[in-house]
Order: structure tokens, then sequence, then C-alpha cells
């Protein structure tokens, strides 16, 4: 039996006994100011190793949406030392990983190696976390790539919707509003002097969360790793802004209009929480029974019972500023508005009636059997958990009491939670479809409705 086998077992029994347990791990803070944590794990001969840098889409200027995704990939682009190219061959010659990214909170540059190839692995890390280039001919492939995206996605429902929800939901100030993604204006400013600019600003040691997990000796690794993350400039701190929930005095209608669809795209918002909200771990058991799994309340009734779509989902958003709830499907056209009628009953079933004994022990029994290997299973896995607790400053209580919150949830909790945030007061629908064809039937749902064309550039809609 191999011991990925035994850990994947292991963890299924500790799931059975009520356990979610984090390893022990260390967690130091260098003279620049970044924060070092190893945490071992040697089951599997493999080491995680990520760089998380506190701002993501928080930090970007409001004229430069979508800086923070390209920097990410940029960073891996080139060094002084190693063309691009050069980078993938390194990395592939040991077999091992390396890539950037950025979200709302952080941006982030992460690897995974075999542990006998550690000092290989980490002096390619090293030179790209400490050295990146940024080539001119790099730049310009990267923002050619990002355009072509753009040009792209209007011609993907399926992903434009989220796009222009988010604008719609947020308002102008906000920096979820501009969801990460490039715009037809920031294209024109994505220069390689701004890019260099926004990695100076925020790739510093202040805002670094250098994290190891997996197959390794901490007293030599640990070392090594202090001295990399202590060659980065202190540098200034991100400070995230202040930004007030959305709220709203009506039902507002945002639609779509792409003449040559087949399908309508809806999405419902209603008011959520952030990441740390008192009522996070009660409103996620409830969110896994209303749409967070597939024989949840949603997709019952509008897949398995009706076939008005093929998915349906509830996305319940958690990060620093407070989020929505959203109703998230899709539907033929002539069945747009039996299915958000559909959508919209569930809504109100939930909130009128909440759930039962059987739906809070089912929902509580889901999460807990899927969390540990979701989770807490692998290297990266584990690494990844410990820095979304670093970037919302929360301990280890977070994992380590999980599964008790979720024990000690009543069914009077439960249905409290239901009646607080499941609600059909002032919903914010956004719909992407043929809108000849369903703007009549669906201007009921909001007093306030507005039509936009697909062809305009931007995802921002019309002033309400």
């Amino acid at each position: 039996m191999n011991r990925r086998l035994i850990v994947s077992l292991l963890l299924a029994a500790a799931c059975l006994q009520g356990q979610a347990k984090l390893p022990p791990y260390t967690k130091q803070t260098l003279p620049n100011g970044a924060t070092l944590i190893l945490l071992k794990k040697p089951d599997v001969p493999l080491v995680s190793v990520r760089a998380i840098f506190r701002g993501g889409v928080e930090a970007e200027p409001a004229n430069l949406t979508g800086i923070a995704a390209l920097t990410a990939e940029l960073v891996r682009r080139g060094t002084p030392t190693r063309s691009s190219e050069q980078v993938s061959l390194d990395l592939d010659s040991i077999g091992a990983n390396l890539n950037g990214g950025s979200d709302r909170q952080a941006s982030f540059l992460f690897t995974e190696y075999m542990a006998r190839t550690q000092d290989r692995a980490l002096e390619i890390f090293s030179d790209v976390l400490l050295h990146p280039s940024f080539p001119e001919p790099e730049v310009k492939k990267v923002v050619a790539q990002a355009a072509d995206r753009l040009r792209s996605i209007k011609d993907n429902p399926g992903a434009a919707i989220g796009r222009y929800y988010e604008a719609f939901y947020y308002p102008a100030a906000h920096p979820y509003h501009r969801s990460g993604s490039v715009t037809e204006e920031s294209l024109t400013r994505l220069t390689r002097d701004e890019i260099i600019a926004f990695h100076k600003k925020n790739y510093t040691g202040k805002n670094l969360i250098l994290i190891a997990a997996g197959d390794f000796d901490p007293a030599k690794l640990g070392p090594v790793l202090a001295k990399l993350a202590g060659e980065l400039p202190a540098g200034p701190e991100f400070q995230p802004g202040k930004f007030a929930a959305p709220k709203f005095d009506s039902a507002r209608l945002l639609l779509v209009d792409k003449p040559d669809a087949t399908q309508t795209y809806f999405e419902i918002g209603m008011p959520g929480i952030d990441r740390t909200n008192r009522d996070r771990v009660p409103l996620m058991v409830l969110n896994t029974l209303f749409g967070g799994r597939f024989t949840s309340m949603l997709n019952d009734a509008l897949r398995v019972n009706s076939g008005l779509t093929y998915g349906a989902r509830s996305i319940l958003e958690q990060d620093r500023h407070t989020g929505s709830i959203i109703i998230s499907t899709y539907t033929r056209t002539d069945t747009t508005e039996k299915a958000v009628d559909m959508a919209l009953d569930v809504l109100k079933k939930l909130s009128e009636q909440g759930i039962d004994a059987a739906q809070l022990a089912s929902a509580k029994a889901y999460i807990k059997g899927g969390f540990p290997t979701q989770r807490l299973e692998t290297a990266d896995q584990l690494a990844s958990v410990i820095g979304e607790m670093e970037i919302y400053g929360l301990n280890k209580g977070e994992i380590d009491d999980y599964f008790s919150r979720i024990d000690a949830i009543s069914l009077e909790e439960a249905n409290v939670i239901a009646k607080k945030y499941y609600r059909d007061l002032n919903l914010q629908f956004c719909l992407l479809g043929n809108a000849s064809k369903i703007q009549d039937s669906v201007k009921k749902y909001a007093p306030k409705m507005k039509v936009l064309s697909i062809k305009e550039p931007g995802f921002d809609p019309p002033s309400f």
C-alpha cells in the first residue's frame, strides 16, 4: 500500500472521529518584515514552497486593472541570467513546476519539487523571485495574450456573466468591481514601466509570507529560506482600504444583450459576508444545502427535477471585504422566466421554511467528509491553507476547531441564519442573453432595469 493511500485513509479515519487538525509548524518574522513558515510533512518526498504577497487585486490602481495578474505571470518570464524558455527548461530537467498568480487579496509565486532536487529547485525559484527582469518582448507577449482573452470573453457567456455581475454589483470605487482582469482602457496603460513599478511597490519583505511544506529538514531548509526572503527590500507594507458593503434600496436588473444567444445566463446577488464574519461556518453549511453541491436545493429544482439547466449553484463569496451570495445558472432562452421564477421560489422556500434536521445532518457529514482530503492532504494544500489564514489574520483554530464548530450548529441556529441571509429583498439581477426575446418577461423582477449591448466596450453597466 503506497504512502499517499495510507495518508488518505488516515485522514478519512480522522474525519469519522470528528477531527481535522493542522500539523505542527513554525513561524517567524524576519528583520525585513517577511513571515517565514515551515511545516514538515515527510509522508511523500515532495516539497511545496509558496511566496505570497499581500495585496493582489486590492493593490491595483483603478486605472491599471489586471496589472496584478500580469505582473504575477511575468515574474517567471525571465531574469538577467535566464530567458523565459530557459526557466521552463531548467524546471523540466528536474521535474519541478513554478507558477505565479493573483486573487483579490494576494499575488503569489509557488513551486513544487521532489525533495532530492531541492538545491536546484530553490536556486531557480530564488532567481525568479528575486531577479525578474520583465523583458520587453515578454511584456508585449503577455499583454497581447490578455488582449486576446478580453476580445474572446464576450463570445463565452459563461465567463462573461461573472465580469458583468461584479461590475454591476460592486460600485466603481470598490476593488471587486474591477475583477482583476484587464479592460480596453487599462490595456493602453499596462506598460513595462508600470509593471515594474507595481512589482517594486508590492513584492516587498513586509508583504511577504513565505511558506514551505513537505519532506525537508527544517534545520537545513529554514536558514536557506530565511536568507532568500531576507534579500527582498522591506519596502512599503500593503494597507487594505476600507469599503462599505454594497447596499441597495431596491431590486435592480442589468440585461446584457447578446442578440445571437440561444441561452440566458443569469446571476442573482444578495448581501453576504467577509472571510472573518462570525456567521461564516453556519452560513457555509446552509449554502452547501442551498447550492453548494450537486444534491442541492437549487440543482435539484432546476436540473434534476425540471431539466431547465445542466447545473445551478450558489456561490458564497468570502474575501477581505463583504461580498455577496450569488445564485448562478443558465437556461434556454424560451425558459428564462421559468428558470428565474424557480430559482426565486427555492430561495423563498429556504428563507421562509428553513431546513430540517435530516438536511442539516447531511450537510455536516458532506462537508466533514470532503474537507480533509480537499484541504489538508497534500503539502501544497497545507501551504495554501496556512497562507489563507495569514492573509486574513486567522489562527489555527480556524482549522483545528472547524469540525467542532460545525457539530455545534443547531437546527434553530441554522434556520436563523437562513432567514438572515437568504432573503428576496432588493435582489440584484444580472442576465446575459437575447434581450429582444426576454426583456418583456424579465422586467417584472426589478423596478430598475437597464439594457446594455454586449458590443459596448468594457463591462461597466449604465448608471442606475
